[in-house]
């Protein structure tokens, strides 16, 4: 086939024989399409940022892994299960599809014609529960999805018996409000913090070991991008380690931190609080601790603090490392420059900060502009919402070089 784009038809075959268990359209689909859908980003359909993954040749383990099966011969036996409305693992499958969709009416009659589907858990090997699907993540693609309802939903389910706290398999173990809060689902739905809400009245742990990696429900939050979830957390008296306190601009925490006689953070947990800040636009936390001694250009995460400022649009943050002398050429861990990240974000991120402001900032301090950038951004960001502000700013002929 000629190295172009994959059709759109072509994608939605695919995804639908990968939803659908179809190994035989798959296989066909890959035999004259799989080196471009190998080398180019998959389309998808599910209502979300995922899409099936084919980088496997083999149809059969693309679809036990979407469908979040160790081997193929799970998934036919759990196909088979299916298959026969009757038994306990379709009644589950169909209450998930319940929920993702939001028809409460049909969750209502399951859960009353089979009560101890409250209780029970996917075959699949997250193993999740019926309250664990709300979390919206790391549950197979085609489900991450939440309904305008979910809150409703989830008052259902704890209603009927469900284990707030109860630990499903994925990512090393996680409870449903570290999934929700760590989701970008919820978020996108906008009612994040009120499934928050109902699982903390209903006695979700906050401070539950199963966050995700061991690490502090906030730092989860603030490391998956949902830091309105972190701050709405943290207000609900979930603890926070210095990096956390840093990234959410509280001050007094941070410099409990750095004013004790034994000092009890390392030079590396300051970069990562300096980056972490920076992120979010701390500037205050940011201003804290250069003067308090850590460096200016310090990286942790595969960021400079003025590289992950940019790349966040945090225009006054930048303002204060340019008037620190910061070095706008480091490079972060994608190999690009504050210059570079702050075009990449007001493209990919653009509700996060005023990116305009920041691209102003930094070629007016002396950022280097490879001409290469301007045509980029003239070529592929015209979907950017300040696509011609940017460009005008890019092709400024009085700017600084």
């Amino acid at each position: 086939m000629p190295t172009h784009e994959v059709p759109a038809t072509v994608w939605k075959s695919a995804e639908d024989a990968v939803v659908a268990g179809d190994v035989a359209t798959l296989e066909l689909l890959l035999r004259d399409y799989g080196s471009m859908m190998r080398a180019q980003r998959p389309q998808s359909w599910w209502d979300n940022t995922l899409a099936p993954d084919y980088e496997a040749s083999d149809a059969r383990r693309i679809i036990a892994r979407t469908h979040h099966f160790k081997t193929f011969d799970d998934f036919v036996t759990f196909s088979a299960a299916t298959g026969d409305k009757s038994s306990a693992v379709a009644r589950f499958e169909a209450a998930v599809d319940a929920i993702v969709s939001g028809d409460l009416v049909r969750l209502r009659q399951l859960l009353l014609e089979d009560p101890d589907l409250i209780r029970a858990r996917s075959i699949r090997v997250h193993h999740s529960t019926l309250l664990h699907y709300l979390g919206a993540n790391g549950v197979e693609g085609f489900r991450q999805h939440t309904p305008p309802n979910a809150v409703a939903i989830a008052e259902v389910l704890l209603a009927a018996g469900a284990d707030v706290n109860l630990v499903a398999d994925m990512y090393r173990g996680s409870t449903t409000l570290a999934l929700a809060a760590t989701s970008l689902h919820p978020q996108r739905a906008g009612v994040q913090k009120g499934l928050l809400q109902v699982l903390l009245d209903h006695g979700a742990a906050i401070d539950h070991p199963a966050t995700g990696g061991g690490r502090s429900i906030v730092h989860s939050c603030l490391a998956n991008g949902r830091p309105e979830a972190a701050e709405y957390l943290a207000r609900r008296g979930a603890s926070l380690d210095f990096e956390s306190a840093a990234a959410l601009d509280r001050l007094e925490t941070v410099s409990t931190y750095l004013t004790a006689e034994k000092p009890s953070v390392t030079d590396a947990q300051k970069a990562a609080a300096l980056v972490a800040a920076s992120i979010n636009g701390a500037t205050a936390v940011v201003e804290f601790l250069l003067d308090r001694g850590v460096h200016v250009d310090a990286q942790a995460n595969g960021f400079s603090g003025v590289n992950a400022a940019a790349t966040s649009g945090r225009a006054e943050t930048v303002r204060l490392f340019l008037s620190r002398s910061a070095s706008l050429e480091i490079k972060n861990e994608y190999g690009g420059t504050a210059l570079d990240g702050a075009l990449w974000g007001a493209l990919n991120t653009p509700e996060r900060g005023d990116y305009v402001a920041v691209i102003e900032s930094l070629l007016a301090a002396g950022a280097h502009l490879d001409p290469r950038l301007t045509e980029w951004w003239k070529s592929e960001a015209a979907s950017a919402p300040a696509y011609a502000s940017i460009r005008n700013v890019l092709e400024d002929p009085h700017r600084r070089s």
